[in-house]
């Protein structure tokens, strides 16, 4: 299959040196607004043509959520697989963040946190791990605009063994402290204007700069900008760049680098409305203390 034949939000590429491929997790449902089907797996050599798709995770029956799975990402942590994808929870109708674990990345996942690891009572998603340079792995997740109105960006210490938080939230920043971002019309509130977080990503820089992706919207389009933590880690402060990196309606981006040549690229889903969702790869530098499109 090629790009233009995937559908895919929310791409997440994870580059295997050793066998000459990645792999292309994403949200994979036909309609990932409604019932939830699992996630699947695409595998390639040239990010253009993928075989697959090859299915990763299917929902065990006594799984706590039948609706909307989404953003998936796949870390290697202690020599297995965790993915850390959103569901809808059943009991109270939440968004939440939760782990999953496999020895292998074609799967199966199978659960690994008992639900999200998320806060219960919090609208949350998007969850992403980051490790600090002490070994201590976090996981950093949207608060939901649906509960706050100004989406907030959280970070939060895990245990060990990923399977459950080891503290309390801490707030990194809100999406209206952001430049770049502008109020989303279209979810406008009686209580407030909307600003949203979406898809955080960490990155550390050869300089050893650390920086975030992040998505939100520019005059209603989906769009993706950077932060980057002046204290370098990941209680900040975090700094946003003045403008968007990338705001033709499309977002939800993560970095990787290619087998080839070791370009730094950046993948994200456009444009923003299912069923026309496509991954996108584009070859992006560190400049500055940020990130360029290349050629820019």
């Amino acid at each position: 299959m090629r790009n233009d034949e995937v559908q895919i939000r929310d791409p997440f590429v994870v580059p295997v040196p050793g066998e000459g491929r990645y792999y292309l997790f994403g949200s994979t449902d036909k309609n990932i607004w409604g019932k939830g089907t699992g996630f699947d797996v695409y595998v390639g050599s040239d990010l253009e043509q993928w075989q697959g798709p090859y299915t990763v995770f299917r929902p065990p029956g006594d799984f706590f959520s039948d609706e909307n799975f989404w953003a998936p990402e796949v870390h290697e942590y202690r020599g297995r697989y965790y993915m850390f994808a959103t569901f809808r929870r059943r009991d109270n109708k939440l968004l939440g963040t939760a782990v999953l674990v496999s020895d292998s990345l074609r799967g199966p996942f199978l659960p690994h946190s008992d639900g999200p690891v998320t806060p219960e009572e919090w609208p949350c998603l998007d969850g992403t791990l980051y490790v600090d340079a002490g070994g201590v792995p976090w996981m950093v997740f949207c608060h939901e605009w649906t509960q706050v109105l100004d989406g907030e960006i959280c970070a939060v210490r895990l245990t060990e063994d990923l399977k459950q938080a080891a503290g309390e939230p801490q707030l990194l920043f809100r999406a209206s402290e952001a430049p770049w971002t502008t109020r989303l019309d279209s979810k406008s509130s009686a209580a407030g204007d909307v600003y949203v977080t979406d898809g955080a990503f960490l990155h550390r820089t050869r300089d050893g700069q650390l920086l975030m992706l992040w998505a939100s919207f520019v005059d209603n389009r989906y769009a993706l900008g950077v932060a980057r933590s002046t204290g370098g880690d990941i209680s900040g402060p975090w700094v946003h760049d003045e403008k968007a990196l990338f705001q033709q309606d499309g977002g939800h981006g993560m970095l990787f680098r290619r087998l080839d040549n070791g370009q730094l690229m950046l993948t994200i889903h456009a444009p923003n409305k299912t069923p026309h969702e496509r991954p996108v790869f584009l070859h992006v530098e560190e400049a500055g203390g940020s990130l360029r499109m290349a050629g820019e």
